[in-house]
């Protein structure tokens, strides 16, 4: 965990080394030296961290070694940081008295200037690299006494426990379990061609081991199965686990003293030659494909059908091995119920039942901090075996991870997952316990915190860091240290996740520190001691408002529910993430904050903030600012353009009128939101100069027109907007190919016509081959027709033909999933309404003035779900609708997918024409058989429903609703019990009929 503070400072000391070198700076007498001789002490120590973090888990001597190094690396860059700062504060001041513009020439990078400092504070930095310097000597001297191994040798003495196949099922527990282990029992039954891979994956402790045993033991593998289980764990050693095969099989023998892996690979491939086999791979962990491959192409001599069940922690292992998506299985938790039965079996075996009562109460509340985790269970269920009443009660009030390390042997399962990472993967993954349980995290806010603590390797190139970060979150979320994962739109990356309350209780045992930690007699001791573990803080109004030195060193702080900033805020010079959203802040408020030089991410959204100090131009290392919804904001400082290194800039809900003229000056800027924001009107064409922008966010906003220039941000990936408009007044929509890289997903296109001449130029603009390509990528696709023509030009023939051409050319037919169109003024829908080629899942159809038939939509092979909105002149549903089509030989289906048909607003329908007797009685016709839910509203002329269609579709129909059709009502509502109603529901006593009353 120390190891990425560490590295940190060993780079920054180098740079300072250079510095000096490079532009012949003298320090204070001796400094360089010391500088020098402390990076190579850090250096020396680096080499055996990854060996001492291993033991730091479970050895609380080498726990608070690690500690106490931390607590050294962190105060030498705090050192750096104030040196730093006095340079940074000493040019500011300069620039202003000169009054020149800030940010023009405000630091001189690389070179630290060493002589504008004074040569007091150079004195005092030589005096405090002394102390941290004989700190270090002392913790090198107690480094030699634990004799570490070098980081290339380093290894945990924690022994994976060997799994068998052997089950005891009295002792399984959990419905899921079973459910799961059918299901996979299933899929392995079938018979496939090649040897079909599937995978268990999960963290530790959810119960993949059992999962795989009862699928084992199925005794539909008894018969003409040859079944193999091996326990493989780490490391992945070809020979190994080959002639763990080959005894299991036990019909072909190796030498003992045989290393040659081509003779091994030979007993393999002949000792499953032409059988079907059921293979287990327990707790596989490596990732590299090169050990793998080679027992996989013998395997591959298996006969037809045989499987390969693999359990891992890591979805990569799972995927490398070959597991498709379909294949790859995740357990779920126990219920409280299944918890307490599980920790129940464990403590109080061959307990009577009157003696299970007395524990019950206290047993169910212990059962609910295992959170669903079997081991959880039984681990405290084997703590709890020699307790009495008081002693669980005393377990029932302690947070699992306060429990006495020795007695509690709860996290085995979750140290050799984390013993797996990189060192500065650990870090990243402990520092989530600043976060609470169950919380939501935002992953682009986790990442920046990373960032603000220096966790992430300095990467060259625009935006590499933060890429480094999504690969990290990645690489853990693939561990399944991360759970309920929600991705991005597009699918990229993970937006949001949460962590599992065992797994955050590992966290926080992980920055468990049994030495006696500094306390402040002005400071609660939770804030002093949660700055020390995480130099994070989140601040309320119930905490000290004034800033004590015993925090000076935070560098992630959230401002929770204050009516003004702390007290002594200016302290704060190490901040580098700083939340003060929802808080109204002063004008010098604002300049105080803008003194915190190493600021990367600075929130102000709600600050009530009228004007911008001309000093945010100090922030020069500023990466995402958010000034949104201070609506009172009327302009930005040209101070804020030296702001070189800003990525992100949020003006969402800001009245900035003169941000037609500003915004092109922002050069590097990689994300620019002015969502929801109705006083913006349009965007320059200055908009070409932000070269490096990534993310426009401009829905709700007055913009009508999109420049041209847009189509000239080659790195833009991603633009959020309501609606593309075209029109003669807004884009042409020839202007959706210069944006190519953005049409995934979804599109929503408004379309003004006001005139034929239109209507012909958008058709012949989208029947452009390259833009139809470009179409292919989107997944749904709303259209909607805002514009009105003139009469004579609405009533005539052609225009309704060109209505449907129009729809025709901008649909696209094979990859579309979801179709909307509104405000649609042809008589006809298009013909692709009934095509076999369309594979839409869902249709919206609003607002159809003048449609006055339904096309043959039940052809339509992969439609689920149909809603149909104000169809004004439909008189009949007639039965073309269903796009039968009669055929001696084949059966014909209607809908054969449709689970949900809404039809609402059709005024002027009368009659909803029934199927024929002789298509009823028919075998060769199925209509709708997956409908659930019929819903009829507002049709107020509908009189009765097609009895023999809906008994023909009625098998799967579970909802009836006839909301508002007043005619419906008094035929089906008023008397449930009349014929009407029996004729429908008879074949489904199942369905359940709605009709509110007016």
């Amino acid at each position: 965990m120390a190891d990425a503070v560490v590295s940190q400072v060993v780079e920054r000391v180098a740079a300072i080394i250079e510095d000096r070198i490079r532009y012949e700076v003298n320090l204070v007498r001796g400094v360089d030296e010391e500088l020098l001789d402390l990076s190579d002490k850090l250096k020396t120590i680096k080499n055996v961290l990854d060996d001492a973090e291993n033991r730091g888990v479970k050895e609380k001597s080498v726990k608070s070694w690690l500690k106490k190094l931390e607590n050294t690396a962190y105060e030498m860059d705090d050192i750096l940081d104030e040196w730093k700062y006095a340079l940074l504060k000493r040019e500011t001041e300069a620039s202003a008295e000169s009054e020149q513009k800030i940010g023009c020439s405000f630091i001189p990078s690389p070179c630290l200037c060493f002589k504008k400092v004074s040569i007091g504070v150079r004195r005092n930095t030589g005096k405090k690299i002394e102390n941290v310097k004989a700190k270090l000597d002392q913790i090198l001297k107690e480094k030699d006494a634990y004799k570490f191994e070098p980081n290339s040798e380093a290894a945990t003495d924690l022994v994976r426990v060997q799994s068998t196949s052997s089950i005891d099922l009295k002792k399984v527990h959990g419905l899921d379990i079973q459910r799961k282990k059918n299901d996979i029992v299933s899929k392995l039954m079938l018979n496939v061609a090649n040897t079909q891979i599937l995978s268990i994956v999960w963290t530790g402790g959810l119960g993949k081991t059992t999962l795989a045993q009862l699928i084992f033991n199925d005794p539909q593998f008894n018969e003409d199965w040859l079944k193999i289980w091996v326990c493989v764990s780490d490391p992945f050693v070809v020979a190994v686990v080959a002639k763990d095969i080959v005894k299991s099989v036990g019909k072909e023998t190796i030498p003992p003293d045989a290393d040659q892996l081509e003779l091994i690979l030979k007993k393999l491939r002949e000792s499953v030659s032409g059988k079907k086999f059921l293979l287990v791979l327990d707790d596989v962990w490596t990732e590299d494909s090169d050990k793998w491959e080679p027992l996989k192409i013998n395997l591959e001599h298996g006969a037809a059908g045989s499987k390969i069940l693999v359990t891992t922690r890591n979805e990569r292992v799972a995927k490398m091995m070959g597991t498709l998506d379909g294949n790859i299985y995740h357990p779920k938790e126990l219920s409280p119920e299944e918890c307490w039965s599980l920790l129940r079996d464990t403590s109080l075996s061959g307990k009577s039942e009157e003696e299970w009562g007395k524990f019950e109460d206290v047993g169910m509340k212990i059962a609910s901090k295992c959170k669903g985790l079997p081991l959880a269970a039984v681990v405290l269920g084997r703590l709890l075996r020699f307790k009495d009443l008081e002693g669980w009660k005393q377990v029932e009030k302690s947070e699992i991870w306060q429990l006495d390390n020795e007695e509690v042997k709860l996290f085995p399962h979750l140290v050799l997952s984390y013993n797996e990472l990189s060192s500065a993967l650990k870090r990243c993954f402990s520092y989530c316990a600043v976060y609470p349980k169950d919380h939501r995290i935002h992953t682009e806010t986790l990442i920046e915190e990373w960032m603000a603590q220096g966790y992430l390797p300095y990467v060259r190139g625009n935006g590499a860091v933060e890429l480094k970060g999504r690969e990290y979150l990645e690489n853990l979320a693939m561990r399944c240290l991360f759970q309920d994962i929600e991705k991005s739109e597009s699918g990229e990356h993970i937006e949001w996740c949460k962590m599992h309350d065992i797994v955050h209780d590992f966290t926080l045992f992980l920055g468990k520190n049994d030495d006696k930690e500094r306390s402040c007699q002005d400071c609660d001791s939770s804030m002093v001691s949660h700055v020390q573990k995480y130099r994070s803080l989140s601040w309320n109004e119930e905490e000290s408002r004034h800033v004590c030195d015993c925090l000076k060193s935070v560098r992630v702080l959230r401002i929770e529910r204050k009516r003004a900033p702390p007290v002594g805020m200016e302290k704060l010079i190490h901040l580098r993430w700083l939340d003060f959203s929802g808080i109204a802040l002063s004008k010098d408020g604002l300049e105080i904050i803008c003194r915190l030089y190493f600021l990367q991410s600075l929130l102000l959204s709600q600050c009530d903030l009228t004007e911008i100090s001309r000093e945010i131009g100090n922030l020069v290392h500023l990466r995402r600012l958010d000034l949104s919804r201070n609506e009172e904001l009327k302009e930005l400082p040209d101070s804020m353009y030296s702001l070189v290194e800003l990525r992100s800039l949020s003006l969402e809900g800001c009245s900035l009128k003169e941000i037609q003229k500003e915004i092109g000056n922002f050069v590097q800027l990689r994300e620019l939101d002015i969502s929801w924001n109705w006083r913006i009107q349009e965007l320059p064409e200055s908009i070409c100069s932000l070269v490096e922008l990534q993310i426009l966010k401009i829905e709700g906003t007055d913009i009508n027109c999109l420049p041209e220039a847009l189509g000239e941000l080659s790195n833009l990936r991603r633009l959020e907007l309501c609606a593309f408009k075209v029109g003669s007044q807004y884009n042409k929509l020839g202007f959706l190919k210069k944006l190519y890289r953005l049409l995934i997903g979804s599109l929503h296109l408004k379309i003004y016509c006001g005139s034929m001449s239109e209507m012909v130029e958008l058709v012949e603009d989208a029947r452009q081959e390259q833009l139809k390509t470009l179409l292919q990528n989107i997944k749904t696709l709303e259209i909607s027709f805002e514009g009105t023509m003139n009469e004579m030009e609405q009533s005539s023939l052609s225009s309704s033909s060109m209505w449907m051409e129009v729809v025709e050319a901008l649909v696209p037919h094979y990859k579309l999933k979801e179709l909307i169109i509104r405000g649609y003024k042809g008589s006809r829908l298009p013909h692709l309404m009934s095509s076999l080629l369309n594979f839409i899942k869902e249709i919206h159809l609003m607002l159809l003035s003048e449609v006055s038939s339904l096309p043959a939509m039940g052809k339509l092979p992969l439609l689920e779900s149909l809603y149909i909105v104000g169809l004004e002149q439909l008189k009949l549903v007639g039965r073309e609708f269903l796009g039968i089509e009669s055929s001696c030989d084949d059966v014909v289906v209607a809908f054969p997918k449709l689970r949900m048909m809404t039809f609402f607003h059709f005024y002027k329908c009368e009659e909803w024409e029934d199927i024929t007797e002789e298509e009823e009685e028919s075998a060769a016709i199925s209509i709708m058989p997956c409908l659930t839910y019929l819903s009829i509203q507002w049709c107020s002329s509908l009189k009765k429903l097609p009895h023999r269609l809906l008994r023909k579709a009625s098998s799967s129909l579970r909802s009836l609703d006839i909301s508002r059709s007043s005619e419906l009502v008094k035929t089906y509502g008023e008397d449930k019990e009349g014929s009407a109603w029996r004729s429908i529901s008879q074949h489904n006593p199942q369905l359940v009929l709605r009709h509110p009353l007016f």
